[in-house]
């Protein structure tokens, strides 16, 4: 059984940071692109940060310079490095894993709330 679990939402000031995680069991995790995306309110789900089984990155461009995205394939996780937050952060973080070489092999995780606000 695939999963993907994420962890380390919650409540933070405008400036702040967070680091949201991102834990796959049940797939071979290198194989995978990892990518993070989310969900404000009233708004499209939209891409925010991928990374692939070898390590290159992308961002949207409204995170560029403030978020990183890394993984740590021993332990299966792939993290947002979130910095500089504002109000338009604000949405449901989710991990999304899809196989390098198989597409149709995609998962989601359930989603964490970020929330930024003072």
């Amino acid at each position: 059984q695939v999963q993907l679990v994420e962890s380390g939402g919650g409540l933070v000031q405008p400036g702040g940071s967070l680091r949201l995680a991102c834990t796959a069991s049940g797939v071979i995790f290198s194989r995978y692109a990892m990518g993070w995306y989310r969900q404000a309110p009233g708004k499209q789900r939209e891409l925010v940060a991928t990374i692939t089984m070898v390590g290159l990155t992308n961002y949207v461009d409204s995170v560029k310079g403030r978020f990183t995205i890394s993984r740590d394939n021993a332990k299966n996780t792939v993290y947002l490095q979130m910095n500089s937050l504002d109000a338009e952060d604000t949405a449901v973080y989710y991990c999304n894993g899809r196989h390098s070489y198989i597409s149709t092999r995609e998962y989601w995780g359930q989603g964490t709330q970020v929330t930024v606000s003072s």
